[in-house]
C-alpha cells in the first residue's frame, strides 16, 4: 500500500541554455524523409564543465540547493492523452517541495508526463534528475519524458541520459517535435521510444578548443566522442551513429529516416533493457509472457507503424492490439506492454478505439502468439 504524500514527505524532511526550439522552414513538411541533410538547426555543444556545486545526494536529503529549469519550459501532467487533456501545469522551481506539489496529483495513478520544449542543458538535467528521484519516492513507476529539443550540451545529454536510463522511462516525439542533436543521446536512454517527430544529428561543437589545425581539432574530438560512444554503448544504441555525426556538419543537420532510427536501436524498444528485461521476466512472469511481449512487439512494428502515425495513434494501436496476445497479463499486469496506460486506459481508450474500428482483440493460439 502507497505510503501517503504527508506522511512520506514529514520522514523525508526529519530525515534529512536556450529559447524554445522552432522548427527549420527549410526541413519541410516531412523531415523524416530518406537520409535529409537541412541547415542546422540545433546545438551540439561540448564546452568545460562549471566548477561542481557543493556535494548533496538526492537521493537522500529533502534539503535541495535552489534550481530552476532554465531556458527551456516543463509541465507536468498526469494524463498521456495530451490531445484531450493538454500537457498539464508548469514546472519552474525544482526544490524539493515543488517537484512534489507538482507530482502529488499523479500518485494515486502512479503515472507522469512530463513534456519539455528546450534546450539540453544543466536546467534539463536537473529537471529529470529531480522528477525521477521524487517520482521513485511517490512510487509514481509509470513515466514520460514527452520532448521537443534542437540540441544542447553533450555533458548535460549523458549526464540526463544516464539519470533516464536508471529510471524507467518512455520518451516520446510528438508529430511537429523535434529531437536533434544533444537530444538524440537523450532518446538513446529511454526504455521504450515513440517517435513520430523529427530526428536529426550533426557534428560536436567544442567551444573551448585552442586548435589550429584539423589534426589537433580531430583529438580534441575523439576524447569527446570516446565518452559519446560508450554512452551509446551502454544504451543499446549502435555507436555508428558516432561515426555517423562526425561525417555531417554542424551547421547542417542529418534527419534519421525511420529505418535508420530502428536500425540503430534509437526506436521502440531499448535494446539493452530489453535484454536485461528478458532475463527478469522469465524468471518472474514465465517464458510464455516473454514470448508473447514479443510476438506484441513485432506486430506493433508491423501494423503500427505502417505509415506516418502521430504518438497518440501509435499508442491507440497498440492498446488495440494488446488484447490478441492476452495483455494486460492477468499474473504480470505492470510488466505487460504499454503498462503506463492501465490506471487511465478506459477513457483513453474508449476515445481512441473508433480510430481503429476492426482491430481483432481475439487472442490467438499459442503457436500464433509465438509469431
Amino acid at each position: 500500500m502507497r505510503r501517503h504524500w504527508f506522511a512520506l514527505a514529514c520522514c523525508l524532511a526529519l530525515g534529512a541554455c536556450g529559447a524554445p526550439s522552432k522548427h527549420d522552414p527549410d526541413e519541410g513538411a516531412d523531415g523524416r524523409a530518406s537520409g535529409v541533410e537541412v541547415n542546422g538547426t540545433g546545438a551540439f555543444i561540448s564546452a568545460p564543465a562549471e566548477a561542481p556545486p557543493p556535494a548533496f545526494d538526492i537521493r537522500r536529503e529533502s534539503t535541495w540547493p535552489p534550481a530552476e529549469v532554465g531556458g527551456g519550459q516543463a509541465t507536468i501532467s498526469c494524463e498521456l492523452d495530451y490531445a484531450a487533456h493538454g500537457d498539464g501545469v508548469p514546472l519552474v522551481n525544482l526544490e524539493f517541495f515543488s517537484v512534489v506539489d507538482a507530482l502529488k496529483p499523479c500518485q494515486g495513478r502512479g503515472v507522469m508526463r512530463l513534456r519539455y520544449h528546450g534546450n539540453i542543458d544543466a536546467g534539463f538535467t536537473s529537471l529529470v534528475e529531480r522528477v525521477a528521484e521524487i517520482a521513485k519516492r511517490m512510487d509514481i513507476d509509470r513515466r514520460v519524458l514527452d520532448i521537443d529539443s534542437l540540441g544542447g550540451q553533450v555533458e548535460d545529454a549523458i549526464r540526463a541520459g544516464d539519470a533516464i536510463g536508471a529510471s524507467g522511462w518512455t520518451i516520446w516525439v510528438r508529430d511537429g517535435a523535434s529531437c536533434h542533436s544533444a537530444c538524440v543521446l537523450i532518446l538513446g536512454a529511454g526504455d521504450v521510444r515513440m517517435i513520430s517527430g523529427r530526428v536529426g544529428i550533426h557534428r560536436i561543437i567544442r567551444m573551448s578548443s585552442t586548435a589550429t589545425t584539423r589534426a589537433q581539432l580531430n583529438e580534441e574530438l575523439q576524447a569527446v566522442y570516446g565518452r559519446v560512444k560508450a554512452y551509446l554503448e551502454r544504451n543499446g544504441v549502435a555507436v555508428a551513429v558516432g561515426d555517423l555525426m562526425m561525417a555531417v556538419p554542424n551547421r547542417n543537420l542529418r534527419l534519421l529516416t525511420p529505418g535508420e532510427l530502428q536500425e540503430y536501436g534509437l526506436d521502440g524498444t531499448n535494446p539493452a533493457q530489453d535484454d536485461l528485461d528478458r532475463l527478469q521476466l522469465t524468471r518472474k512472469c514465465s517464458e510464455d509472457f516473454v514470448s508473447r511481449r514479443d510476438s506484441f512487439a513485432r506486430a506493433f512494428d508491423r501494423e503500427c507503424k505502417a505509415g506516418d502515425k502521430d504518438v497518440d495513434e501509435l499508442n491507440a494501436c497498440g492498446l488495440a492490439l494488446r488484447p490478441r496476445f492476452g495483455f494486460p497479463d492477468a499474473t504480470c499486469p505492470d510488466d505487460s506492454p504499454m503498462s503506463e496506460f492501465d490506471p487511465i486506459r478506459s477513457a483513453f481508450f474508449d476515445r481512441k478505439q473508433e480510430a481503429v474500428p476492426n482491430a481483432d482483440v481475439r487472442r490467438p493460439a499459442a503457436g500464433d502468439a509465438r509469431g
